[in-house]
């Protein structure tokens, strides 16, 4: 059994750093596992009591984020898992995953057993979830180039897009705040918005189309009622969209040049997410390079000069690999108990990474880091909510 006795502690030289930055560094790392093993997501409890960490091995484990000890594992899975989440305030101990071996599975996070599963059918991989409709009991899955539907409380298959998308279908996301609408995501460069209210079909129930171009990895939401996109690609191209009036407000065709360009280290060589502050109402996308140093990048786009710029944050010398997933914890609830801890990183490397923002730390490593991050990315009031989503395909 992992423990939190078994973290590695790393000392960091220092870096130069704007003077307008609030300085942080590494404040503990944990190898999730040995051999080539890696992290792909990591998600967090609605109350902050866990956090659960999706790995190469086809397992869920879950860990504390105030402390990073190890509570336990869910295995089941037999191929690659795709997506976790928990559920919300009414079942806060369910943890929910999908996969490519054609499953969707729930799981008791305090017992670590499974506790339903949907099977989706042979070869249909399931490469995204989302609840949603009247209660949240609307389940949608991306299955191969198909948008499927149950009804979660019978587990019942009530519904099955097909002629929307023409390849794999890698995100689908219900809007928050208008929990009807659905937005899906394809490598074949479409994102489609769909009304799941009544029977749902592909004839009466597609809203709009919007054409990126290229293969989709990623998407979510943003903005003071969730009505805007951002859009990240399999190429590393960025696009912000509204999805309300069917409108592309910024494409970033180069923007992972334009991020390269704004910093002294090596090139960006891939963006992980991207992060949206309510309070400030900004946008970052979150890029990497291959030794593990991420930063965050404000996305310009409402201006007349639409750019990527300066990172306002950067996360250096706690991965050695590519980086997969970032968790903040500088929301309401967690800021309360997260006792400086500004989030988690996870990566190729097997490694989770805690970083702190508390400026009274005076231990070494706290003092020797190689890191920073902007006043206006570290939580400024207990109204800020910030959390990212994270779908590795």
């Amino acid at each position: 059994m992992e423990s939190a006795e078994g973290m590695e502690i790393e000392d960091e030289k220092p870096t130069p750093s704007p003077s307008s930055a609030k300085r942080f560094g590494l404040k503990n790392s944990i190898q999730t596992n040995f051999g080539e093993d890696y992290v792909f997501q990591i998600v967090p409890k609605d109350d902050w009591t866990s956090m659960a960490v999706s790995l190469s091995t086809n397992a869920v484990k879950l860990y504390s984020p105030v402390t990073g000890q190890y509570i336990g594992e869910c295995k089941g899975h037999s191929s690659t898992i795709n997506q976790i989440s928990f559920a919300g305030p009414s079942t806060p101990h369910v943890l929910y995953s999908c996969s490519s071996d054609s499953t969707l599975r729930a799981w008791d996070s305090r017992s670590f057993q499974q506790v339903s599963c949907i099977n989706t059918g042979p070869s249909q991989e399931v490469f995204s979830f989302s609840f949603g409709g009247e209660g949240h009991n609307l389940l949608a899955a991306g299955c191969k180039s198909k948008i499927l539907f149950w009804d979660w409380r019978r587990t019942k298959q009530i519904a099955c897009l097909e002629e929307s998308h023409v390849e794999d279908v890698t995100q689908v996301h219900f809007v928050p705040g208008h929990e009807s609408k659905l937005v899906s995501a394809s490598v074949d460069g479409l994102m489609c918005l769909f009304d799941t209210s009544g029977d749902i079909n592909d004839d009466d129930h597609l809203i709009s189309v919007l054409n990126v171009g290229t293969s989709i990895g990623k998407v979510g939401f943003f903005g003071a009622t969730n009505q805007k996109l951002w859009c990240l690609t399999h190429i590393e191209t960025l696009s912000v969209w509204d999805w309300s009036n069917e409108r592309a407000e910024a494409i970033f065709e180069d923007a992972r040049g334009l991020a390269s360009e704004s910093w002294t280290l090596d090139n960006v060589d891939y963006f992980v997410d991207c992060h949206y502050s309510s309070e400030d109402d900004g946008l970052w996308v979150i890029g990497g390079t291959n030794g593990g140093t991420i930063g965050y990048f404000p996305v310009k786009y409402a201006t007349s000069r639409k750019t990527v710029g300066c990172p306002e944050a950067v996360f250096q010398g706690g991965h050695t690999g590519i980086v997969r997933s970032v968790l903040p914890m500088c929301s309401s609830s967690s800021s309360r108990i997260g006792g400086g801890i500004y989030g988690w990183t996870g990566g190729e490397d097997g490694r989770l990474c805690c970083w702190t923002s508390d400026d009274s730390s005076t231990t070494t490593t706290m003092k020797s880091n190689s890191s920073w991050v902007s006043t206006a990315l570290v939580d400024k009031s207990p109204k800020t909510t910030r959390r990212l989503r994270h779908t590795p395909y």
